[in-house]
């Protein structure tokens, strides 16, 4: 059996009302926290997207139980939930940043009557990078990008890459398509604004056969109890159909 790596979705980490809709965009602080406990106590790998990207090349060896914590929109209840959590186990994170909407209210849950939480600040980003935690772009206004013309793909994947190194002073490497919307042109996009891994909401499992930049991953949802973490972590595997991938890309 080849190896393979749990990459996990989350979006916002919080305490919310019982829900029948939205759900894989919300998740129970008490949840996680106990999601995040059962990793660290049965001996679980928690890697960082960079790590994750050296293991499907082959450059290190995956390790058995490896998971990656990915959280999409960068909402400011990451700080005050989940960031503690993750301080408590030593867990890396990857947290993919809306590059124009920092600061901002999720405006687009409002088509849903929905309440519009707010997205972490510039100055918040900076106090969480330097507390360990990885960023990554979202795309600069969160758009669906199979759906978009090639000229605005383009701007959404470069100018939130340009806009978010300026932020932080260093490369981001690692791109989340918004809603999991690609086609191949937003890969090619992706692969040529120099991205390195790019994720999305296709669940499974990632291995080495999978191309960097169509990375499926497993959504934890609202209604996850501890036994639904598992079977996600464990059981849940949707059916591989024939990803998108770009002419010539061979892997592993």
């Amino acid at each position: 059996m080849q190896p393979q790596i749990n990459i996990l979705m989350y979006h916002q980490v919080g305490d919310f009302a019982p829900m029948k809709a939205h759900q894989s965009t919300y998740c129970n602080h008490r949840r996680f926290a106990a999601q995040m406990a059962w990793l660290s106590r049965f001996g679980y790998t928690v890697l960082s997207m960079d790590q994750v990207l050296a293991c499907l090349r082959g450059d290190t060896p995956t390790p058995p139980r490896a998971v990656a914590l990915t959280f999409d929109d960068g909402y400011e209840n990451f700080y005050e939930y989940a960031f503690p959590v993750l301080q408590r186990y030593g867990f890396p994170a990857m947290v993919y940043l809306i590059a124009d909407l920092l600061g901002q209210p999720s405006s687009w849950f409002a088509a849903d009557g929905r309440d519009t939480p707010p997205l972490m600040s510039a100055a918040r980003i900076l106090q969480l990078r330097k507390a360990g935690i990885d960023f990554g772009s979202h795309s600069a206004t969160h758009q669906k990008l199979a759906k978009c013309e090639d000229q605005r793909i383009m701007e959404e994947v470069t100018r939130s890459k340009a806009k978010l190194e300026d932020l932080l002073g260093e490369p981001v490497r690692h791109f989340c398509y918004p809603y999991g919307s690609h086609d191949l042109r937003a890969v090619n996009a992706v692969a040529a604004a120099g991205y390195l891994t790019a994720t999305t909401c296709a669940r499974a499992p990632a291995t080495p056969t999978d191309d960097p930049l169509t990375l499926p991953r497993k959504a934890i949802s609202h209604g996850d109890n501890l036994l639904g973490f598992l079977w996600r972590l464990h059981v849940k595997n949707a059916p591989r159909t024939p990803s998108i991938r770009r002419p010539g890309f061979a892997n592993a």
